[in-house]
């Protein structure tokens, strides 16, 4: 069935319970936020079922068979460089301990499947009663559950009760006789179809080789009466569907910590040549402090060309029903975060394969990089998405650093895969700050230098080559490289050193390689890698404008990242775009302290905003430790004290006294923050407020400026700060 098909036969049925929505309930969810149906309090069901005794919905589905099927990328399994990212929550977000569910709760007393859920599994028409043969194409089918309660399947399980009518039929619980345990049977969907039955059991049988501690297990393949089932792990926890629809939306951080945790389970499925189909907050259980992908029916081979497909309408990507890919996987993933975190109006319709702009929801202008994740996870072109779980996950990590450092105002440091370091933290900057001012923006040569993709198939001849002694000799090495290993990371690299070189003739160089990438490459590794060469060509040529374009590229595909937000905020700030550059420095800063570009950029254009004191407390986050904290500190002085158009009063005294270094002799090796400033003898004192009397705050705020002189400062600085050391010291006589 097609998707037009589809939307056609979906009937309103009932109102959405969620109590920020008025949607209605078409074929089990919600048209306007997305959520499935049910009690808020309903228990949870494993293997993807839907728990409520009043409602027993599934996902409206498609169902059809393609001629073609896109190839699998083997992809090879998560890697972490913490041992906590492979912790629910990552070591950096604490989540709420949830009960498990007493199996035997979740049967059913009376299990029916609504009207609207009626299809033929032959031929997609829809059929009306319990039982009977369609009029379409004359098949039989049954919508009566074909165990009950006492019937021992496989002469080991015995059957509980149903619990759920999924997309392929009616689910059970049931007790493993020989082992001890509860089991979920998962049927087909039209147990009167005896030779489907076989067949679908026979397909299914790849499913018993997955294993992964986040996928639920598949323990058997059995028949009963002509009815295949499979025998699957029983899950005791909630669904993030019940979660998500008892406490309305979900804390970010949380939010991303079962999605991130989830995507390893992506990732082994895709390296298995495997493809889930149908994620939504319906399959993936809470349990035991750890999350499990439930519900394997949909599970197919990528490259299976005669295989049903199986989706949900609001979830699955543009492209799936002509063949469900990796990247149609991953932007399953993105919308259930999308849905998890935010109320999406018109969820099936409008917003079917969009999501709303900040402007309608808030949360997205709160989260902005989040807002960028989604954008590039449910991308309707799957080539402009992730391409695979591994580079969602980490990306989804970066998200995850920030939002947790903006909720609670702790840094969350950790390496960059793509970016070097910061180059005033390496000691490099781009102008001279000798000469008394401090970095004013991007430039060309003072961009943070990209590191060689480890996955480019020359990475150990290009390493070799950029360690050769001279410019010459790299891009001789490079050269040759390129061609005869098909290495992206040479020309690359290439591109890089005619850039640096800064000439007229370089620069043509370069500008004709980028071209020749924008023509040739698409994968997004190599375009957000051209598109940042691209903007540090337009800085070469005084183009703010155009290099701004190229790094909001590079953002865009990278939004966990940090640097492509300073870098972008260098470039904003040069066109007086304070305010929008602020954000992004206070961004970087507060997640990782290891990028002090931003705090000095934050600095700056708190002070063109009017803001000095905001600016100082800023600058004066640099710890005493660090090689900058003299330069932080002569950014203070220079903020608060000079080019002042009125006196300073002693709140603002006393706010500049707490701001400035104490004297040379009050430092001790790695303090952390200045202590309160030395006060003359003879001044009293008070702990919360300082100096009481402002000639005793003017001394103190001398003696500190003096002290700052004697520091290892240029001579003009010296003298700039002795002057003012001159100017606000009280009046004597002498």
């Amino acid at each position: 069935m097609t998707h037009n098909a589809l939307e056609q036969t979906l009937q309103a049925s009932l109102t959405c319970q969620q109590s920020d929505c008025s949607g209605a309930i078409s074929d089990g969810y919600c048209d306007i936020c997305g959520l499935a149906a049910g009690k808020s309090a309903s228990a949870s069901v494993p293997s993807g079922a839907s728990s409520s005794k009043a409602h027993t919905q599934s996902s409206a589905r498609y169902s059809r068979r393609t001629s073609a099927r896109t190839s699998a990328r083997t992809s090879q399994r998560m890697s972490s460089r913490r041992s906590d990212r492979h912790r629910l929550g990552l070591g950096l977000v604490s989540l709420p301990d949830l009960p498990s569910n007493a199996p035997e709760t979740l049967v059913l007393d009376d299990p029916k499947v609504p009207e609207n859920k009626r299809f033929c599994g032959h031929c997609d028409a829809r059929v009306r009663r319990d039982r009977g043969f369609c009029s379409q194409c004359g098949s039989g089918y049954s919508f009566i559950p074909s165990l009950k309660a006492g019937d021992v399947v496989g002469a080991q399980y015995e059957v509980r009760g149903a619990i759920a009518y999924g997309g392929l039929g009616w689910i059970y619980l049931a007790f493993d006789q020989l082992l001890s345990r509860y089991v979920v049977l998962k049927g087909l969907l039209n147990s009167e179809d005896a030779s489907s039955a076989a067949v679908a059991l026979a397909e299914r049988q790849f499913l018993a080789a997955v294993k992964q501690p986040n996928i639920v297990g598949v323990y058997n393949f059995v028949t009963h009466g002509g009815e295949g089932f499979i025998v699957m792990e029983y899950v005791a926890g909630q669904t993030l569907r019940d979660l998500r629809r008892r406490r309305g939306p979900l804390p970010v951080s949380e939010a991303i910590a079962y999605i991130h945790r989830i995507l390893g389970a992506f990732s082994y499925l895709h390296g298995q040549g495997l493809v889930y189909c149908d994620f939504k907050p319906d399959n993936i259980m809470l349990e035991n402090g750890d999350v499990k992908l439930i519900d394997m029916g949909a599970v197919r081979r990528i490259d299976d060309p005669e295989g049903d497909i199986y989706g949900t309408v609001g979830y699955s990507a543009p492209e799936a029903g002509e063949g469900p890919t990796p990247a149609s996987d991953l932007f399953t993933v993105g919308r259930t975060l999308a849905v998890l975190v935010a109320t999406i109006p018109d969820f099936r319709k409008t917003h079917r394969f969009t999501l709303p702009g900040p402007d309608q929801i808030p949360l997205f202008g709160q989260y902005e990089s989040l807002y960028h994740f989604l954008q590039r996870a449910t991308a309707q072109k799957a080539g402009e998405r992730f391409q695979s779980a591994e580079e969602m996950a980490e990306q989804l990590f970066g998200i995850l650093r920030q939002v947790v450092a903006q909720e609670t105002g702790q840094e969350v440091s950790a390496g960059s895969q793509f970016f070097g370091q910061d180059p005033l933290a390496l000691g490099n900057t781009a102008t001279d700050f000798s000469n008394g001012t401090s970095m004013t923006g991007a430039s060309s040569s003072g961009l943070p230098m990209l590191l060689v993709d480890e996955s480019d198939p020359a990475y150990g001849a290009v390493m070799n080559a950029l360690a050769m002694p001279d410019r010459e000799s790299k891009l001789t090495q490079l050269q040759q490289i390129a061609p005869q290993l098909s290495s992206k990371e040479a020309t690359l690299n290439q591109i890089r050193l005619f850039l640096e070189a800064g000439d007229t003739e370089s620069l043509a160089l370069a500008r004709q390689k980028l071209q020749g990438h924008f023509h040739t490459n698409l994968q997004n590794h190599v375009c957000w890698r051209s598109q940042w060469y691209c903007g540090q060509y337009h800085l070469h040529h005084d183009r703010p404008k155009q290099a701004q374009r190229c790094f909001e590229r590079v953002y865009h595909q990278l939004p966990g990242e940090l640097i492509p937000q300073l870098v972008l905020a260098q470039v904003l700030e040069q066109q007086e775009q304070f305010e929008r550059a602020r954000e992004l420095y206070e961004r970087v800063w507060q997640t990782d302290r290891r990028y002090p570009s931003a705090v000095f950029g934050l600095g700056r254009c708190c002070t063109r905003l009017g803001d000095s004191f905001a600016a100082a407390e800023a600058l004066a986050e640099i710890p005493a430790a660090s090689p900058l904290y003299s330069r932080s500190r002569w950014e203070i002085a220079q903020t608060l004290l000079v080019q002042r158009s009125s006196p300073l009063n002693l709140t603002e005294l006393e706010r500049i006294a707490h701001l400035l270094p104490p004297p040379i002799n009050a430092l001790s090796p790695g303090l952390s923050k200045p202590q309160s400033l030395l006060q003359p003898k003879g001044h009293r004192t008070n702990a919360a407020t300082g100096p009481r009397s402002e000639r005793a705050v003017r001394i103190a705020i001398e003696r500190s400026l003096r002290s700052l002189a004697q520091s290892r400062q240029p001579p003009h600085q010296r003298l700039t700060l002795t002057e003012l050391a001159n100017q606000i010291r009280p009046r004597t006589w002498f």
